[in-house]
C-alpha cells in the first residue's frame, strides 16, 4: 500500500476472517480511510475495484474469506475552477491543510455569477502541486463556507485524508472533538439576556429562494449567543455578541438572530426594516454602519484537531478594519459605563 502523496495509487488487500461475508465497499472504506464510503462507491461503480482479478462493480458484493481486492483509484484531474493569482492572508499551512483569514467580498466556491475570483480560485493557484487529490480531482476540500460578506478564519483541506477528518469534525458540531467557531456580530436593540441558546429549525424560505427561514420541517440549528459589549443613547442600541455555533446551517447567525428580534446591523437581506434606525445614531456611529455595506459578522475563532497529528489547534482573526472602524466609532456609547 503507498501512501497517496506518491504517484502509484494502487491499494490491495486479502480478504481475512473479520472482512469474511462483509460488503465491498464497506470492507474498502474501512481498510483505507483515507477514502470517504462515498467515494469508494464511486471507484466501485467506475470499475477501478477487482476480486481475483475480475472487476467487480457492484458495492454490496459480499466477500470471501482469502479473495484478492485491488482497488486502482485513478489520479486526480484537473479541477475546472481555474487558478488564479489572489493574494491569500494565510495563518497556517502544511501539507494537509490551510487556514485563511478569508476578506470581505470574497466568494468561497464558484457558482452562478460568480464563476472567479472565489477562495477556490485563489487556493487552486497557491496550493498547486501540493494538492494531492480530493474526490478525484486537484481541489481544495472545502470543509465550511462563510457567506460572501461574512470575514474571517476558515480551514481547506489539501489531501482525501485531511479532507475526511475535517469533514468528521464539522459534522460532529463539537459535541464530541474540540472543534470551536466563535463569530462576532453587532445586532440591532438591546437583548433581555446576558447569554442563551436559539434552537430554531431552519430552511430555505419559501418565498425567497435567497433567504433561509425558521421553519418546523427544517434542519436543526443551534445557536449559542452572549453579550460582550452594549452601546447605545436616547432612541438607539447596539449590542455585541459572541456567537458560538453548535450546527452549522446557512446564514445560521443572521436567521436566528433576526428571529428573536436583534438583527444584524447592516443586514439587508434580514433586516430592511431597520435602515431607518440609522438616521437615529450619532454621526460617528451612522457613517461606520452606513460604511460597512454588508452584515456586522465576523468569523473570529476556529479551532479543531489536525487530522493528521490529533494536535488541537486554535486560530484568531482580528476585527477587519470596517468593523474595527465600527467599534471604536461605538466606545463612547458604551453602557457599562457610570451613569448609562
Amino acid at each position: 500500500m503507498q501512501d497517496l502523496s506518491g504517484e502509484t495509487l494502487d491499494w490491495q488487500l486479502v480478504v481475512d476472517a473479520e472482512a469474511d461475508g462483509g460488503r465491498l465497499d464497506a470492507v474498502l472504506a474501512k481498510a483505507f480511510p483515507v477514502y470517504s464510503r462515498n467515494r469508494i462507491k464511486d471507484l466501485i461503480v467506475a470499475g477501478a475495484v477487482s476480486i481475483n482479478g475480475q472487476t467487480a462493480t457492484v458495492p454490496n458484493t459480499k466477500l470471501k474469506l482469502g479473495q484478492e481486492l485491488l482497488l486502482v483509484a485513478p489520479e486526480p484531474v484537473e479541477a475546472e475552477p481555474q487558478p488564479e493569482d489572489i493574494p491569500l492572508d494565510i495563518l497556517y499551512e502544511d501539507d494537509a491543510l490551510i487556514v485563511i483569514d478569508k476578506p470581505v467580498g470574497m466568494v468561497v466556491h464558484p457558482a452562478p455569477g460568480s464563476l472567479d475570483g472565489t477562495l477556490v480560485n485563489a487556493l487552486l493557484f497557491h496550493c498547486g502541486d501540493s494538492l494531492a487529490g480530493i474526490g478525484g480531482v486537484k481541489r481544495p476540500g472545502i470543509v465550511h463556507r462563510l457567506d460572501k460578506d461574512t470575514s474571517g478564519v476558515m480551514v481547506a483541506a489539501k489531501t482525501e485524508r485531511a479532507h475526511k477528518h475535517l469533514a468528521a469534525q464539522f459534522a460532529d458540531h463539537g459535541r464530541t472533538g474540540p472543534l470551536h467557531r466563535l463569530y462576532i456580530a453587532y445586532v440591532w436593540g438591546r437583548t433581555e439576556q446576558g447569554r442563551g441558546t436559539i434552537t430554531l429549525p431552519l430552511g430555505r424560505d419559501a418565498n425567497t429562494r435567497m433567504k433561509q427561514a425558521v421553519r418546523k420541517d427544517g434542519r436543526e440549528a443551534i445557536t449559542h449567543f452572549a453579550v460582550d459589549s452594549r452601546h447605545g443613547a436616547e432612541g438607539w442600541d447596539i449590542t455585541r455578541v459572541q456567537c458560538i455555533l453548535e450546527t452549522g446551517r446557512t446564514h445560521q447567525i443572521r436567521v436566528h438572530m433576526q428571529y428573536i428580534g436583534h438583527p444584524l446591523v447592516g443586514d439587508t437581506l434580514y433586516a430592511p426594516g431597520f435602515a431607518t434606525k440609522v438616521v437615529k445614531l450619532p454621526d460617528a456611529v451612522r457613517a461606520a454602519v452606513e460604511g460597512l455595506g454588508r452584515q456586522a459578522l465576523h468569523a473570529a475563532e476556529l479551532g479543531f484537531e489536525h487530522p493528521l497529528t490529533g494536535e488541537e489547534m486554535m486560530f484568531e482573526s482580528p476585527l477587519p478594519d470596517d468593523l474595527a472602524a465600527l467599534e471604536e466609532a461605538l466606545e463612547p456609547y458604551d453602557l457599562a459605563r457610570p451613569g448609562r
